[in-house]
């Protein structure tokens, strides 16, 4: 299965210490391997799938969309405003 990071993706990890870049990898191969880990959204979201996971005892969300046998990995936050900034996102790169 084939894995596409979007930038907002790849702009947040990049900026993230070693060891949570690590953790993020960790969660994206989980993610891989069971795609239907996350919850499907509903409304303006739907299609979209969000997988919650901790780390050093914050919450974080991948929101993520499977395509043609692959991943298309969008977003990658703190749950404060992440659906409000999902939503936007994809707004702006229609």
């Amino acid at each position: 299965m084939d894995v596409l990071y979007k930038s907002a993706f790849r702009k947040f990890v990049k900026k993230q210490a070693r060891s949570f870049q690590l953790a993020i990898e960790d969660e994206t191969e989980r993610i891989k391997k069971e795609p239907r880990i996350g919850e499907e959204k509903k409304g303006d979201l739907s299609g979209f799938r969000v997988h919650k996971f901790k780390f050093k005892g914050q919450e974080y969300l991948i929101a993520y969309r499977t395509e043609n046998n692959g991943l298309i990995m969008y977003m990658i936050d703190t749950h404060e405003n992440f659906y409000r900034n999902l939503k936007r996102y994809v707004r702006e790169e229609r």
